[in-house]
């Protein structure tokens, strides 16, 4: 990294500061074909803590058989005790028994994944959009009655493999039933990468008239034709100031082939320092934990930024390991 840039020249009518909600132990390694250890999860959680950022959504409370690499929950979370009490670490309740599984690990905050369109609700949830919404509204008032946040992903908001264009008023009324049931937060989902900075001014501005103010909004971008950073300023004009990204641009989703990595966390954390907005997040400490994560993974980081600022500097896993304890033993403690 070169000191003092990205220069900073902050842009009018944009957030002070933006809370990035890191799905990279998640959404980022739910579609790896090799299971990654628990042990290595939990490690890239206290990395994800210590290089600053304050949301990582950590597992999916799923049936094992759906989605393999997210089957060692239980195991997962009594690893991630120590860590900060500020740390948020969301984790996936697909129904009643996920929350209650969530629940008995202390889990103070879950998310539900809905769908926008009838066909992905059924090919990921095997029910059809308003049984999944009715499946859903239980989950939502327990997990409210016992006094955890809510986050609604909605899924295909801008377009799907098989339906193709979504219309907007069946976005936002999806939208709109998930905040009526009592979810706190949504996550807009560009699935497979198709929206652009026009589409979404535009599903912004439907929610905005139908009620559902940009303070309760979250972008999640993937970056299939590479317009997950130009879609992510464009809800940022729009007010939106939470954003989801995964470190080192890992994720996909196991329902939906055509989905490719989501918007790197390093990606958005350089374009948000060079606009002036604070993040919290400690941007070469983030790049040794994709680099120590790629080495786990076996592959390169897809991230632009890792790449350019890493590269052939980059460390193997095993002296980011010794780096990274020798530096945040006391985060651990």
């Amino acid at each position: 990294m070169i000191e003092g840039l990205p220069m900073r020249f902050p842009a009018r009518g944009l957030p002070q500061s933006v809370r990035i909600h890191e799905v990279g132990p998640r959404d980022g390694l739910q579609n790896e074909q090799t299971v990654v250890p628990v042990e290595a999860k939990a490690e890239f959680i206290r990395r994800l803590s210590a290089a600053g950022l304050r949301t990582v959504e950590a597992t999916s409370f799923v049936r094992p058989e759906w989605v393999p690499q997210l089957a060692d929950a239980e195991q997962l979370m009594p690893l991630l005790a120590g860590l900060p009490a500020s740390l948020r670490l969301p984790v996936l309740v697909p129904n009643a028994r996920g929350l209650q599984r969530a629940l008995a690990h202390g889990c103070r905050y879950v998310a539900v994944f809905a769908s926008a369109t009838e066909t992905f609700a059924k090919a990921n949830l095997n029910r059809s959009l308003d049984e999944s919404l009715a499946m859903f509204e239980p989950v939502v008032g327990e997990a409210a009655a016992e006094g955890l946040r809510v986050r609604g992903y909605v899924s295909m908001c801008f377009g799907d493999p098989w339906e193709g264009p979504v219309p907007l008023p069946q976005v936002v009324r999806v939208c709109r039933a998930l905040l009526d049931m009592g979810c706190d937060e949504l996550s807009l989902g560009d699935t497979i990468g198709v929206a652009t900075a026009g589409h979404v001014g535009a599903l912004l501005g439907a929610l905005s008239e139908a009620g559902v103010p940009a303070e309760r909004l979250a972008v999640h971008f993937h970056d299939t034709y590479g317009q997950a950073l130009a879609n992510t300023l464009a809800a940022l004009q729009h007010g939106v100031a939470t954003v989801d990204a995964s470190a080192g641009g890992l994720g996909g989703c196991p329902y939906a082939k055509s989905a490719t990595g989501n918007l790197a966390t390093e990606d958005l954390v350089w374009m948000l320092q060079g606009l002036g907005i604070e993040t919290g997040v400690d941007l070469g400490r983030l790049l040794d934990t994709s680099a120590w994560m790629a080495g786990v993974l076996g592959r390169p980081s897809p991230s632009r930024t890792v790449r350019a600022l890493a590269g052939a500097d980059a460390p193997r896993p095993q002296e980011a390991d010794r780096g990274r304890r020798g530096q945040d033993s006391h985060k651990e403690q």
